[in-house]
């Protein structure tokens, strides 16, 4: 069993249509763990769970707007994969895909401006930035074999 382009294993997958050979391929969301074998979404659980625990470990009062910011961001990027992948739609999952791009962004920001004003160490920042990096990319590569609509605002 493989990963398919765009963080979908082989197995998760059926086909919908009205029978005249158009169908597409989507997700399969009968089973709610199922987005457990998405690659997306273990790319999205470990930059979340990097993140809580950086913030954690390195907490200081001055750090807590940014760091409150730094987590939501985090977790708002697993979470969109999930939400829009159980809705069950690939207009849906694409919404909530493109949310969890722009929230994976913010956490690269966020970390490179925790990092100049010293509240995360840097080999702690470059370590996460690297997670955020390869989220983004399989995200934006999911959303663009899902066929999202990049000029779209909807």
């Amino acid at each position: 069993m493989g990963t398919v382009s765009g963080g979908l294993r082989e197995n998760d997958t059926e086909a919908h249509g009205n029978g005249d050979g158009n169908e597409r391929t989507r997700p399969d969301v009968t089973c709610m763990q199922s987005h457990r074998s998405l690659a997306v979404w273990q790319l999205s659980h470990d930059l979340c769970v990097s993140v809580l625990k950086a913030v954690d470990s390195h907490y200081h009062p001055r750090a807590r707007a940014l760091f409150d910011h730094l987590n939501r961001a985090a977790i708002s990027v697993e979470t969109n994969v999930v939400e829009g992948y159980a809705l069950g739609t690939d207009p849906l999952f694409r919404r909530h895909l493109r949310i969890a791009l722009g929230s994976a962004a913010e956490v690269e920001m966020l970390l490179e401006t925790a990092e100049e004003v010293g509240y995360l160490p840097k080999d702690t920042v470059r370590v996460i930035q690297r997670k955020a990096a390869r989220a983004l990319r399989v995200i934006f590569g999911l959303m663009r074999n899902l066929g999202a609509n990049w000029g779209s605002r909807n």
